[in-house]
């Protein structure tokens, strides 16, 4: 049996653990909380009950709820249908629950959306959403209440919009945090890895303009680390590989040059690269100078500062961002590469040579490694004006105005 010592002193691990009480009660220890769970059958099946949080519910309160829960099993009650009855009847429609949340969401999120893209969007919320949690109150809402949901998606055998779903929900967790409601957190996070995997074939990447803008300004929103934001948005900036970012040392960069000089040793194709600097990228450089300037790498470890930054750093900020699914950190040279070619502003060799797609002829892609240097000191500048203007939602140059 547990001790209150015992859960004091339970520390986070790379994975949510379990320490187990007696007769089914335990304590979900995850990454932000720890979360009493009462394990039971009925009806035949496996269930869980969610008690609630430590130390909100002490280990005598828990214990005492199970004990409420087991009373209900002899009488034939399922504890978590009867808690789910309760809410219902308990809880109205007011200004904080989910439902009304999420259409105010909708309402302001679609504005930049096709008709069809919102009404897809809506259809999915009234379907799948509104029937299992619309009317509670959003801070009530439990991981284990959106994972409830979602199951019930994949066993139609919709998957990938089992996982869409998520997204969404996620989306209207974060709205509801920045517009000040009553949320105690987002619980979307904590459902990683729990449904089936997609089928991935590629970099998952956002290439669409108005997605892209929403990445943009949630990157711009970022809470965490002011060294990985800043990567996040240099990711967005400049067509490199994530090894070729979080390896990037001072002694690499000129900005009184406007360059970036990345050595053959680190590139791919083992050549000399060059990343010619937008003023929008140097002041990302300036903001971090005064916080890692004085250390070897640009983007050093959290954990050991004379090592570079971890691969799963990025990747690992775009899934608390809530765009684990749609996004990688290898996405963004997607994202640059395909935004440029539909510009038809600059030709397909000059955007090639700046993401280092390098010549097969080995001669020739030497010779050529500083061609089309003048243009894409340009391009460069063109893609961080077009991602800014992107992000402000303000007056775009449009790619067919730019080409005028």
């Amino acid at each position: 049996m547990l001790t209150d010592i015992e859960i004091r002193k339970a520390k986070p691990k790379e994975r949510p653990y379990k320490l187990s009480d007696s007769n089914g009660l335990h304590l979900l220890v995850n990454a932000q909380s720890k979360l009493w769970r009462y394990a039971y059958r009925f009806d035949g099946k496996q269930k869980t009950f969610a008690i609630g949080a430590y130390p909100i519910f002490s280990l005598n309160d828990a214990r005492q709820k199970r004990d409420d829960a087991k009373k209900q099993l002899a009488c034939g009650i399922d504890p978590s249908t009867a808690k789910r009855a309760l809410k219902q009847t308990t809880h109205v429609i007011s200004a904080n629950s989910f439902e009304v949340i999420a259409r105010e969401w909708h309402q302001t999120h679609m504005t930049t959306k096709t008709t069809d893209h919102a009404k897809k969007v809506l259809d999915r919320l009234e379907n799948d959403v509104f029937a299992f949690i619309g009317h509670i109150t959003i801070k009530e809402i439990e991981a284990s209440d959106v994972l409830s949901l979602l199951r019930k998606i994949e066993q139609r055998g919709a998957c990938d919009l089992a996982h869409m779903t998520k997204q969404i929900i996620g989306q209207v967790f974060r709205y509801a945090i920045a517009t000040g409601r009553e949320v105690r957190r987002n619980p979307v996070p904590d459902l990683e890895g729990a449904l089936k995997p997609r089928t991935v074939t590629h970099y998952a990447a956002i290439t669409e303009p108005n997605d892209i803008a929403e990445l943009l300004r949630a990157i711009e929103n970022y809470t965490g680390s002011i060294v990985t934001k800043c990567a996040l948005k240099l990711a967005c900036n400049v067509m490199l590989r994530p090894v070729e970012i979080r390896t990037a040392e001072w002694s690499e960069i000129d900005l009184e040059r406007k360059e970036w000089r990345i050595p053959a040793s680190k590139m791919k194709k083992r050549l000399d690269h060059v990343v010619p600097l937008s003023r929008q990228v140097i002041e990302i450089f300036k903001q971090l100078q005064p916080i890692t300037g004085h250390r070897q790498f640009v983007f050093p470890n959290v954990r050991t500062p004379n090592a570079p930054m971890s691969e799963n750093t990025i990747n690992g900020a775009l899934k608390r961002l809530g765009f684990g699914e749609t996004m990688t950190a290898h996405g963004f040279r997607s994202m640059a590469s395909t935004r440029l070619n539909e510009s038809n502003l600059f030709g397909i060799d000059v955007i090639e040579r700046q993401l280092a797609h390098n010549d097969k002829n080995a001669v020739r892609a030497a010779y050529n490694r500083a061609q089309y240097l003048p243009e894409r000191v340009k391009m460069m500048q063109f893609w961080s004006d077009n991602l800014d203007g992107l992000r402000e939602n303000s007056n775009i140059v449009s790619f067919q105005q730019a080409r005028k």
